[in-house]
């Protein structure tokens, strides 16, 4: 067992036993306060059913459903009447609203995936367990009262649980993925100044709205949250079509002869993944990633097709002047003009470019020596070699290095071409 599958293992497990703790104490005890567990537990059941597949970018598909389970698990009164579930009841409500919701994805195709259910849970779990039996004892009251002191407790434990998603969160990808913990965690930091605050945010609001006006404040401050949802959708389908269309622009090369087929494609697979691994994120991975499927556009210049469009075995010069094509091709489309920088200054020594363009630089040699087939690991290594050769002068001795380390971890077979 690698010690990645290991750390996926102790959060898994540590989901399912607190699921299995919290519906084996609801099922003997019976359901306390079953109206408000039924409204909260419908509240999730829509969530779930109004989430979006997650994509790049996209760290909580069902901010409805989030919200709602977040709310649950800080409810202390609802319209003045103090509220008597536990914590485990928490978990047990919020798990089979969950599985309710997920029947229809699961039929279709598109179930949320066991991390995604498992973060929720410990997260939920989480804040019910600092909440509720400091509430249910009547230690909070006592203590901060029901005025500001009260709500900068609900802000410091809002914050926490969302500090403990985001940890989990960068536990999971890198035993998935084996990229750096640090940048990872610096992404879904990030991620929480996006829709998380809005989903912790509307949690807390409507933990406190129930608590004075009852459950009618549910459907209401649900409305934004709801608003934001869409605009979120909004903007993941424009950026979809954005790269689609960059995408399609790079394959031009493919489609006129001048690349292999696949090999925009698998440099821009392979960039990203090394631009992980040496700790770019954000916007960073995707300049990274337009730069490497557009690094070759400046050969649609070129009155003779460089053979196979290997660019890595041109002179120097005639590298630089397919690069500044391309650079000049690349401002004619819109894109950020840092990607055109990275395209224009694929040829330059390295110590003269930036990150990206070094990125670039080596994995698109690797891939021109390798012929993009992957038919042996001799080949793959032998590419290698030729790479940490140029050293010198061509390629920085990290970006090679990371570069071994990713295709170590994936296999020395790049990805098939097409």
């Amino acid at each position: 067992m690698t010690p990645g599958t290991g750390a996926v293992r102790v959060v898994h497990g540590a989901a399912a036993t607190l699921t299995c703790a919290g519906l084996a104490w609801t099922f003997w005890a019976g359901l306390e306060q079953p109206g408000y567990a039924l409204a909260f537990g419908a509240l999730i059941v829509v969530g779930e059913l109004a989430r979006w597949g997650a994509g790049p970018g996209e760290r909580e598909p069902a901010p409805i459903g989030a919200a709602g389970a977040l709310a649950y698990a800080l409810l202390g009164e609802c319209a003045g009447r103090d509220t008597s579930h536990g914590f485990l009841q928490v978990v047990a409500v919020v798990v089979a609203a969950a599985l309710v919701g997920a029947v229809l994805h699961v039929a279709r195709g598109r179930g949320p995936a066991l991390d995604h259910v498992a973060r929720r849970v410990l997260t939920v779990g989480f804040a019910a367990v600092c909440f509720q039996p400091l509430y249910n004892s009547g230690e909070l009251e006592r203590r901060l009262g029901q005025g500001p002191y009260y709500a900068l407790f609900l802000l410091v434990l809002l914050l926490l649980t969302a500090l403990c998603d985001a940890v989990l969160a960068a536990v999971l990808l890198r035993a998935r993925t084996g990229f750096p913990y640090g940048p990872l965690l610096r992404d879904e930091l990030r991620a929480i100044l996006g829709i998380g605050s809005a989903v912790c945010a509307t949690g807390a609001v409507m933990a406190l709205a129930v608590a004075v006006t009852g459950l009618w404040a549910l459907p209401v401050f649900c409305v934004p949250l709801l608003l934001t949802q869409l605009s979120f959708r909004r903007y993941a389908a424009v950026r979809t079509t954005y790269r689609q269309t960059i995408a399609s622009l790079a394959r031009a090369t493919e489609i006129a002869g001048y690349t292999r087929p696949g090999h925009a494609r698998r440099v821009a697979s392979l960039s990203t993944a090394v631009g992980r691994e040496l700790g770019l994120t954000g916007g960073d991975l995707t300049v990274l990633e337009y730069a490497a499927l557009m690094h070759d556009i400046g050969q649609l210049s070129l009155v003779d097709p460089v053979p196979d469009g290997a660019t890595t075995l041109l002179p120097v010069p005639e590298q630089r002047r397919i690069a500044l094509l391309g650079g000049a091709v690349v401002r004619q489309t819109g894109v950020p003009s840092a990607v055109a920088v990275v395209v224009e200054r694929q040829a330059d020594p390295y110590r003269e470019q930036p990150l990206p363009a070094r990125i670039v630089r080596a994995v698109n040699a690797y891939d021109d020596l390798t012929g993009g087939s992957g038919r042996s690991a001799g080949g793959a290594l032998g590419a290698l070699e030729r790479l940490r050769l140029g050293t010198g002068q061509d390629y920085q001795p990290e970006v090679v290095e990371s570069l071994a380390r990713v295709l170590a971890r994936g296999g020395l077979a790049p990805a098939p071409p097409g």
